[in-house]
């Protein structure tokens, strides 16, 4: 087991045991309070923990070493585990939508109690946190699985943030004896909603790039081709072809060499410009090359 992937699975573990606790108390106090918005908080935390599942099932299957169904290696793991978390957050959002425009249509709601107040401070200091640390960790480590989970988190922070308005809002309508200002609520819940579906769809959308295999565009893999181009005997870079297999980078390269070297001095040259990339970049993880004759 690499320190990369302990440093992710530990993160995990810390955002699964946080989000548990976390929306059992905002359950708990949402219910008793009578919050709409913290509710659809308490719920967006639980969501948080079965993505945090997915996630940690990702990072494991990612480790894994290649194989004969699978020669590339398990990279991709982590990108289904963030289009799995994307999903989820985009389902959750439409949910919480739907419960809070239903309170526009009944009975007037009533105002929450005081209490929701705190439970939300205190979601959105923890969130915030977790999101800081986890995004720091995912950038340091390149993980499309821990910086999905990490906005996870942060759409958390921002629907904590949109509930606090709410929920204040209403205590505040209910001392004055505003009624409309109780609307404050269910409308936060709304709010939520939004950020909660935006945040998937981005999560979605880039881990589906990489699952297409998309290849780096040209000014990402000049220096590949430079230093492929430095090894001695190499005549040419013909093609060069860089993609993204999960955290890592593998490269499909065509290189033309004298004609007339044999086949052995071919071979050398090819595994001199693949140990060259390995070498160089930590983040390229497989190198195939392919030998032209120049001309």
């Amino acid at each position: 087991m690499d320190k990369r992937f302990k440093q992710a699975e530990m993160a995990t573990w810390l955002g699964i045991v946080v989000n548990g606790l976390l929306a059992i108390m905002k359950g708990i106090i949402g219910w008793i309070a009578g919050s709409k918005a913290l509710l659809a908080d308490a719920v967006h935390s639980a969501s948080d923990v079965v993505g945090s599942v997915a996630v940690l099932a990702g990072l494991r299957t990612a480790q894994k070493p290649p194989d004969e169904e699978h020669p590339y290696g398990h990279g991709k793991a982590e990108n289904i585990a963030a289009i799995i978390v994307a999903i989820l957050l985009i389902v959750v959002g439409i949910e919480i939508a739907i419960s809070s425009s239903r309170t526009f249509i009944g009975e007037p709601p009533v105002a929450p109690g005081e209490i929701a107040l705190l439970a939300i401070v205190i979601s959105i200091i923890v969130k915030e946190l977790i999101f800081q640390y986890k995004y720091r960790l995912a950038k340091k480590i390149n993980s499309s699985a821990l910086m999905a989970e990490a906005w996870h988190h942060r759409s958390d922070v921002l629907s904590s943030v949109a509930a606090l308005f709410g929920v204040g809002g209403a205590v505040i309508g209910k001392q004055l004896d505003y009624p409309l200002l109780v609307y404050l609520d269910p409308l936060a819940g709304l709010i939520v909603s939004l950020f909660i579906i935006k945040v998937g769809y981005s999560l979605a959308k880039d881990a589906s790039l990489v699952m297409m295999e998309k290849v780096l565009a040209a000014e990402e893999t000049k220096v590949f081709f430079e230093t492929a181009a430095d090894i001695q005997g190499v005549k040419r870079v013909d093609e060069l072809l860089a993609r993204t297999h999960g955290h890592y980078i593998v490269i499909d390269i065509r290189v033309s060499v004298d004609p007339d070297i044999s086949v052995e001095e071919g071979h050398l040259i090819s595994k001199n410009v693949k140990k060259a990339l390995l070498t160089n970049f930590t983040e390229i993880k497989k190198v195939f090359v392919h030998i032209n004759p120049y001309k």
